[in-house]
């Protein structure tokens, strides 16, 4: 093909959509089946460098055809997450549904800077975080958005803080214009709340160590001394940021005491509940989040606990009006009126300004599927945590951390042939080997007393038996 119009009109054929559709849709459901029935490995191990020659970009200047030959390329040499043998990180394996909604996203393409550009994702956008909202208990003046992950959505509440607690005009005077800032944080909270701080400019100072506990918790009675701390280095704290559900450990942070001391120094008090936040929809479990109807903010994952593919946080404000202080900037080729600010244009309140749909495959799941069927998620994973941690601690040959808040465990295998002062390098040797071999995907992290295995049980598919079976693998990885 020579004339562009030819070859456009090839390129949107809908038959063509339809006939690549249908054939993916097969291609999809046989891998979801087969990964589901844990056939292969986790993770089909390649170095970086053999997987950039195997996908060298040897694009072609004419059509080739073979779209379905590339996908079961992608499909071969991905992540599993659907495996029932994922267990690392807290990125969960997505029901199919909501990947039926991204594709439904991404041919529509409507962007969200404004109303116009998406009507029916805003609508379904606020219908969402209402929803949200009711369940942490959060009163009827709360409102928020949907953003790019919790690491945004982090930087978005506080900035909304700052706006609110500085004492002056950060947004518009910059970050020096008055005294500088700091937020106390627990010293266990996420990286992500530090680096928010210094993209702010507010430097190292700007996160104050909290004390945690033996369980990895904030120590509440820390709080007043972290205080005085910041004051004595010339800072000024404007909030306090607690982790419900935190990256490393799982730990929730006990938010009414926080919450109790944030509104005796009049502090903004935010919630990390990125990865616990679905708590509340557990009757089992909501207990872990008392006190998060308090915060004056709460970031939540939909990605995590609510079984969505990534990325969707929630950010939410109890006072809605604070939503529009995160960015408080103008532009007259999106947003009209008079220094209106309507809820509907939600470019005023995130940093994306073309966001694509992300509210269709939460708004969709919650209304074909049902919401029990999330409720009964976050149920049966913290319960499957337990029952791990508690086999784990049975066996003699295992050591848990900390016994678990959730659905994170952090555990090392110990054998007896192998000296203390070794189990450190046998952690991460143990690691590599099950990932490399693509038994199971699983992670690690250091904590005070060295190296530890970590498991995040987010997959629904994930049985005790394979837990055992991972269990077994380290035993007879260990004996090599």
């Amino acid at each position: 093909m020579t004339d562009f119009r030819e070859r456009v009109t090839a390129a949107y054929d809908a038959e063509t959509f339809r006939r690549e559709g249908q054939r993916l849709v097969d291609t999809l459901a046989g891998y979801l089946a087969q990964t589901a029935r844990a056939e292969g490995p986790v993770l089909p191990w390649a170095a970086p460098a053999v997987n950039v020659d195997r996908f060298a970009a040897s694009f072609p200047e004419e059509p080739t055809g073979d779209f379905a030959d590339l996908i079961a390329q992608v499909l071969s040499g991905s992540n599993h997450l659907h495996h029932p043998r994922y267990v690392g990180h807290q990125v969960t394996a997505p029901v199919p549904l909501a990947a039926l909604c991204d594709a439904v996203s991404s041919l529509l393409n409507n962007g969200m800077a404004v109303y116009e550009m998406g009507p029916v994702s805003t609508a379904m956008e606020r219908n969402v975080l209402r929803w949200m909202a009711a369940r942490l208990g959060l009163p009827g003046s709360t409102d928020g958005v949907l953003t790019s992950g919790g690491s945004l959505g982090n930087l978005t509440a506080l900035l909304a803080a700052r706006q609110a607690k500085a004492g002056y005009d950060a947004w518009n005077e910059g970050a020096h214009a008055g005294p500088p800032l700091t937020v106390l944080v627990p010293k266990t909270a996420h990286y992500c709340v530090a680096r928010a701080a210094r993209i702010m400019g507010w430097g190292e100072g700007g996160v104050t160590p909290v004390a945690v506990d033996d369980r990895f918790r904030l120590r509440p009675e820390s709080l007043d001394a972290a205080y005085k701390t910041a004051t004595l280095a010339g800072r000024k704290v404007i909030a306090v940021v607690a982790s419900a559900g935190s990256t490393a450990t799982g730990a929730f942070d006990p938010l009414e005491r926080v919450a109790d001391f944030c509104e005796q120094r009049g502090l903004w008090f935010h919630v990390d509940g990125a990865h616990g936040a679905s708590a509340v929809l557990s009757p089992t479990h909501r207990h872990l989040v008392r006190g998060i109807d308090r915060a004056d903010s709460v970031v939540w994952d939909a990605h995590k606990g609510l079984l969505m593919p990534a990325l969707v946080t929630a950010v939410l404000f109890r006072d809605g009006a604070r939503s529009f202080e995160a960015f408080a900037q103008e532009a007259s080729y999106l947003f009209h009126g008079d220094g209106e600010r309507p809820w509907s244009d939600v470019a005023l309140r995130t940093m994306e300004c073309t966001k694509e749909m992300m509210a269709l495959k939460v708004y969709a799941c919650l209304a074909v599927l049902g919401t029990r069927l999330f409720s009964d998620a976050v149920t049966e994973s913290y319960e499957q945590g337990r029952r791990f941690a508690q086999r784990l601690s049975a066996a003699g040959d295992f050591e848990v951390a900390v016994p678990p808040d959730c659905n994170i465990v952090c555990f090392r295998h110990t054998p007896k042939h192998v000296p203390p002062g070794e189990w450190d390098a046998l952690q991460a040797r143990l690691r590599e080997r099950l990932v490399t071999r693509g038994d199971f995907y699983l992670v690690q992290t250091k904590l005070p007393r060295g190296v530890y295995l970590r498991v995040t049980l987010i997959n629904p598919l994930t049985t005790d038996a394979d837990l055992d079976a991972l269990m077994e693998a380290l035993r007879t990885a260990a004996r090599r």
